[in-house]
């Protein structure tokens, strides 16, 4: 699964890089698809029944799953004073409101949606090591759909820095590899090759 340059993923046409032009981008990725049929949309694979998009692999679920018992143990997952931090749903203009397939702040698992266009998605999560945000997106070349994913974070105070350099290689070798093989076989379920 490559991992992409930021100038790469910033000319890539998407909402999100003027959204969070303020906050950096430590990750992107892309996985390209094979192009069944012209005109998918992320919206309809999402909401396409029986798809679990993210699901992880034993390796990748079970270091997430010693992060969630460390978070309960050292109080990480709480999230932070309501004076300390803005969501990021306050930035949507009445315009991203109008075009989002979703309501900002319903629950997606440990994240919070703020829009969900018809090809790009942006979640947050807000606790006491990062204020992060993971941009997905599905865009249609001639030959292929590319499924691009964006992770974005703000420092919450000494911690972040200290804990993102330490899942660093946790994150960029076991868990993205695993969340876009999986997307790779929720496409494939979604929409199989004639």
């Amino acid at each position: 699964m490559p991992q992409i340059s930021t100038q790469a993923f910033k000319v890539v046409p998407l909402r999100v890089h003027s959204f969070l032009a303020d906050v950096p981008l430590h990750d992107a990725w892309v996985v390209e698809l094979p192009r069944v049929r012209p005109g998918i949309t992320l919206n309809e694979f999402l909401r396409t029944p029986g798809v679990r998009l993210f699901a992880l692999s034993p390796a990748a679920q079970a270091l997430l799953n010693l992060r969630f018992l460390l978070g309960r143990v050292f109080g990480w997952d709480r999230e932070p004073a309501t004076n300390s931090w803005e969501p990021f749903s306050t930035r949507l203009t009445t315009e991203d409101q109008s075009k989002s397939l979703a309501p900002a702040g319903e629950r997606e698992g440990h994240f919070r949606m703020v829009y969900r266009f018809e090809n790009e998605q942006l979640l947050e999560l807000a606790n006491r090591t990062v204020h992060a945000a993971a941009l997905s997106a599905l865009l249609e070349t001639p030959n292929t759909y590319r499924f691009y994913l964006g992770i974005y974070v703000c420092s919450v105070g000494w911690l972040t820095p200290l804990y993102m350099a330490m899942i660093s290689p946790f994150r960029k070798l076991i868990v993205y590899p695993s969340l876009l093989r999986s997307v790779q076989t929720a496409w494939n379920h979604a929409f199989p090759s004639m």
